[in-house]
């Protein structure tokens, strides 16, 4: 019965996710320069996903906030939340930048890196997250894995020739084993670091409808405050060890 919930309430998620694209969020004015937490410079972000890292105001479904759905408060999501660690970790504010590419995730064989993360790339940033894989088409053949891993793999090259970022790229949330296996592959060969966080989506706790009513099912199946808190404490022990490697 779970199984079959969960098949639903996945493609209501899958078509939220590729709505409603909010614009970057901003960077905090005057921030400190030079930050870094052990080996790692911390004073330029970029994370890069979909809606569960960013989606503007969709009031039809429900939705009212500018960031990642379904937290109950900007500050609740996975990047403020991760950010406010990075700042407290580094003792000042870093500059940040938020896209959300469902784009590619989309049309991921045709995608312009170069023009659609143009200002992400200028940014210079000193580290990316990129969190995205539940809203590519399932990948039925391998031909579609290969092509994803791939294009994948491209979207990795292009952020390291701008400013050489540390890249920590995580998994699905709702794991799919093609896409994450295509994904961890690509990352492996580009020496960027990869976690695992797919059974986070596997406990209902960690979604929103477990926390307060929300009409909307595909908003609902978001991760709610426990499940934003639950991915940004993923990324911030990747990052704890990767700030610990000694250059």
């Amino acid at each position: 019965m779970w199984t079959r919930v969960c098949t639903v309430l996945l493609a209501q998620v899958m078509f939220i996710l590729t709505i409603g694209l909010a614009e970057d969020a901003k960077p905090p004015a005057e921030p400190a320069k030079n930050l870094r937490i052990g080996s790692l410079p911390v004073s330029r972000v970029v994370y890069l996903g979909n809606s569960i890292t960013l989606h503007g105001p969709a009031p039809k479904i429900g939705w009212t906030l500018n960031c990642g759905m379904a937290a109950s408060a900007p500050e609740k999501d996975f990047v403020h939340l991760l950010t406010a660690k990075l700042a407290k970790a580094a003792g000042g504010q870093p500059q940040i930048r938020v896209k959300n590419i469902a784009d590619f995730e989309r049309q991921f064989e045709t995608y312009d890196l170069e023009a659609g993360l143009k200002d992400e790339l200028a940014f210079a940033p000193t580290v990316v997250i990129v969190a995205i894989g539940e809203n590519v088409p399932a990948l039925t053949s391998d031909d579609a894995k290969a092509k994803y891993q791939a294009a994948f793999a491209r979207l990795l090259s292009t952020l390291k020739k701008h400013g050489d970022p540390v890249v920590f790229v995580r998994s699905s949330f709702w794991a799919d084993a093609a896409k994450d296996h295509g994904m961890e592959q690509a990352s492996s060969q580009a020496g960027v670091v990869y976690l695992k966080i797919g059974d986070l989506g596997k406990n209902p706790a960690n979604m929103a409808s477990s926390e307060r009513k929300i009409e909307h099912a595909g908003v609902a199946a978001h991760p709610g405050d426990k499940g934003m808190q639950a991915i940004a404490d993923a990324l911030w022990t990747a990052i704890e060890k990767r700030a610990a490697v000694q250059k």
